[in-house]
Order: structure tokens, then C-alpha cells, then sequence
């Protein structure tokens, strides 16, 4: 059983309580996109899909799609998936369609590559994100919809993404690597109730997408998974994600907005996201921002995270040349436990797509609060470092406790080129945060 000091005792009542109370309102975003019911109800039978986990089932997958597209039912078509294991490669979503797996139903990706068509860069990353040129598509993708559902009954979309970490670790990749699902230019989106697993790349990517929600997901790829991320809102508004739980490769959330020169060019920014009681583990971040951030971020709001497990739990992260503005971000209620870095805002990572960056494209952070932390087995409370010619200002740290990994201490924070100011943060952080002795969280105005 942990020891706690009695002067940090007020603190964990205080955030248990309010855990409690978040709880018991059960506060949610998701009122954002309603769930629609759909009187078209057709299966995957319907089209010659065989659920037998050998045959490929693309040209069925194919066909439904074409059906809902064509014949535009009123209210749209439930597209039905029972039982079974539906081997796939990359198909198209359309708008006005719900995908419902049922318990026990599997969609599979298949590996064989020659099932996943290539499709342009994305223009505010500017070439493929692993490698130059076209990106294999999605196994589920689609651009400009409106009005799509993928939910069930914990059914499961399998990735089988072995084969392309293999290809990435021998480095024999010709294009960059597919995403779970991608959605691009779209809206009103519901992703709920599914297992995502094994993804060849990224999990979950809504892009330049507004109104979307994630909510009762589970997604899993092993912790040597390359890039597995879990949710990567990217260059989207209004984006809720809640109650999931991610145990993957990568970053389980990280909020994007395109790549230096592209993104700067792009413009699109990320702005008022919430993400909400989600649970996990990963190598990597638990809650990140960044790297690619060049269309600017704000408005994130991210609370009651429990991570466990993790390379760094809070990550903040940009580079020379992204440009962008990183603003009025609050990280709140957070539990941590075995940690190799707390709290990390950092002004010197990620690469770049290629070497036409404009080195005077600095990013700005500023406004940042991060609150109601507790941690256990934190190697490193944490690390706030900004850029010589653009400092991180307005950070906000109040009520932390990062407890060391063999007992009260740990290293020591590290910290330049940054201000703002700290209340109540073991262990104290460092001289650049100026001491406040306000009983509430460091609300001034820097």
C-alpha cells in the first residue's frame, strides 16, 4: 500500500471526491452528433459476404456501399455485419450509413498488399507520412461524408498489422503504411462500441473533420507495435473522445494539424477537443499534442485519464520549423503509475518531411494548464523546455504529486526557456515557474 504524507492528504480527497462527482453526473460531450436510427436495414450476406475467415469479402463490402450510396434511402441504411470473420481489403464508407458489427463479428484486413490501393498525401503533410509520395489508403476510409456511424456489439476490426511492422523494421516499405480507419472532410461522425486491433499504422484518424465522436472504444496493438497511435484528431473541431480504453505502440491520443511547411501552408487548425476518462498504457505518451502542429492547436481538453505504464504520460511536443500555435490547453485529473516521464513539453521533436522548412517557423505555446496530477513510480517528474527564440509562456502547474520510483524522490525537473508560474507541485519544478501562493490553481495572468 502506498504511504501518503499527510500534507497531500487534503489533496487525493479532494480529487477523489471531484472524480466522484464527474462521475456520478457522468459529464459527457457526446451529445454533439445524435445517434440515428435507421429504418434500411440490410446485411453483408445480402452481397455474397461469407464470414469464414478465408474468403475475401472487399467486392461485397464494395457492393453494400454502392447500394446505400445509390439508392439513398430516407434516413439512411443500417448496414448489418453478423457473426463471423469477414476477410477485407481497403473499402470506402459512404454518408447516411450506419457499419454495425454485431457480437462476435470480425472484419479482417487481409494482408495481402495488392488489396490496399494507393492514394495521393494528404495536402497538409505533403507527401506520405513514413515515406515520400502516394499512402496506402485505410482498410475503412472515406472523404467528404456526412452523417456515418461504425458501432456494434464489441465486434472487432482486425488490422493484421504484423506484416507491415515487419516491412517498417526491414525497412522495405515503398509507400507509407494505412491507417485503421481514416475519415477525411466529413462530419457528423459516431465511432462506438468496437475493438479496434493490430492496425498497420495509425488507429483512428478523423482529418479536417468537424463533429465527431469516439466513445466506449477499445483499441489494442503489442507495446512494440510501430506508430500503432490510438486516436489522432488531425486538423478537426469538435472532436469528443471518451470512456475507452487504449493499450497500444504509440501515443494513445495525439492531436494533430499537419507538417511544417505543408501544414503551415494548409491552415487548418485542431481546436475545442475533449477527451475524457480514457484508460491505458503505451511506450510512448499518454495524452500528447503534437508533433506535427502546424496548422496551430487550441481548445483541448483533456480529464480523469488514468495511464499506466507509460514512456511519458503528459506530452506537449513541437519542433523548428512547424510553426502553428499550441494554446489554451488544460490536462486535469490524471493518475499515473510507473512512468518513466511525468510531464514533458518540448520544443525539439519530431522530423520534417523534407528539407524545405522554413527554420525561422517557429511555434508558439502558451496558456497551458496541467492540474490534479498524481503519480506513482514517475522516474522523471517532468521536463518543460521551450525554444531560445520563441519561449513557452503562460504554464500553469498546480496540485501535482509525481512520486519517485523507489519512493519520494526522483530526478529532478528540467526546465529553460519558459515561464508562468506553479502551486503545490512535488517535487517543485524549477525557478523559471514563479511560486504562487493562491489556494486555487495558478489562475493569474502571466
Amino acid at each position: 500500500m502506498y504511504r501518503i504524507s499527510s500534507i497531500f492528504l487534503p489533496f487525493v480527497v479532494i480529487l477523489a471526491l471531484l472524480n466522484y462527482l464527474v462521475d456520478a453526473e457522468m459529464v459527457t460531450c457526446s451529445n454533439i452528433v445524435p445517434m440515428r436510427y435507421r429504418k434500411d436495414k440490410i446485411s453483408i450476406t445480402d452481397f455474397g459476404g461469407v464470414g469464414d475467415g478465408r474468403t475475401l469479402n472487399t467486392k461485397a463490402f464494395q457492393e453494400a456501399v454502392y447500394r446505400i450510396q445509390h439508392l439513398k434511402r430516407r434516413g439512411g441504411t443500417f448496414l448489418y455485419i453478423p457473426r463471423g470473420v469477414y476477410l477485407t481489403g481497403s473499402f470506402n464508407l459512404t454518408s447516411h450509413m450506419t457499419l454495425f458489427l454485431a457480437k462476435g463479428a470480425v472484419i479482417k484486413a487481409t494482408k495481402d498488399i495488392r488489396h490496399w490501393p494507393l492514394i495521393p498525401p494528404l495536402p497538409s503533410y505533403g507527401r506520405g507520412r513514413e515515406r515520400p509520395g502516394a499512402r496506402y489508403m485505410s482498410l475503412i476510409h472515406g472523404n467528404g461524408l456526412t452523417d456515418v456511424i461504425i458501432t456494434g456489439e464489441k465486434g472487432t476490426i482486425d488490422g493484421q498489422g504484423d506484416v507491415w511492422w515487419n516491412m517498417w523494421r526491414h525497412r522495405t516499405l515503398q509507400f507509407t503504411r494505412p491507417n485503421l480507419i481514416e475519415l477525411m472532410n466529413s462530419n457528423d461522425i459516431i465511432i462506438s462500441n468496437v475493438i479496434f486491433k493490430n492496425s498497420p499504422f495509425w488507429n483512428i484518424h478523423p482529418v479536417y473533420c468537424s463533429n465527431v465522436v469516439i466513445r466506449y472504444v477499445t483499441i489494442l496493438a503489442p507495446a512494440d507495435s510501430p506508430n500503432t497511435d490510438g486516436i489522432d484528431p488531425d486538423s478537426s473541431s469538435h472532436v469528443c473522445i471518451e470512456d475507452s480504453y487504449i493499450s497500444t505502440g504509440d501515443d494513445l491520443v495525439a492531436v494533430k494539424s499537419g507538417w511544417d511547411e505543408y501544414g503551415i501552408a494548409y491552415g487548418r487548425p485542431s481546436s475545442f477537443i475533449t477527451i475524457r476518462r480514457i484508460t491505458g498504457s503505451s511506450p510512448f505518451a499518454g495524452i500528447a499534442i503534437g508533433s506535427e502542429t502546424s496548422g496551430g492547436v487550441s481548445n483541448v481538453l483533456a480529464e480523469h485519464i488514468s495511464l499506466f505504464n507509460m514512456g511519458v504520460g503528459i506530452h506537449l511536443k513541437t519542433n523548428i520549423g512547424r510553426g502553428g500555435v499550441i494554446r489554451n490547453i488544460t490536462v486535469s485529473s490524471v493518475y499515473m503509475e510507473n512512468v518513466r516521464t511525468g510531464i514533458k513539453i518540448a520544443g525539439d521533436v519530431g522530423d520534417h518531411p523534407d528539407g524545405k522548412y522554413n527554420r525561422r517557423a517557429l511555434p508558439v505555446v502558451k496558456d497551458i494548464v496541467i492540474n490534479n496530477i498524481w503519480g506513482e513510480k514517475v522516474h522523471q517528474a517532468g521536463s518543460i523546455q521551450g525554444l531560445r527564440n520563441s519561449p513557452f509562456t503562460g504554464i500553469c502547474l498546480s496540485n501535482i504529486h509525481l512520486n519517485g520510483a523507489t519512493g519520494p524522490k526522483n530526478a529532478p525537473w528540467k526546465c529553460s526557456d519558459i515561464s508562468g508560474a506553479a502551486v503545490r507541485v512535488r517535487p517543485w519544478p524549477c525557478s523559471e515557474l514563479s511560486s504562487s501562493h493562491e489556494t486555487g490553481a495558478c489562475s493569474v495572468t502571466f
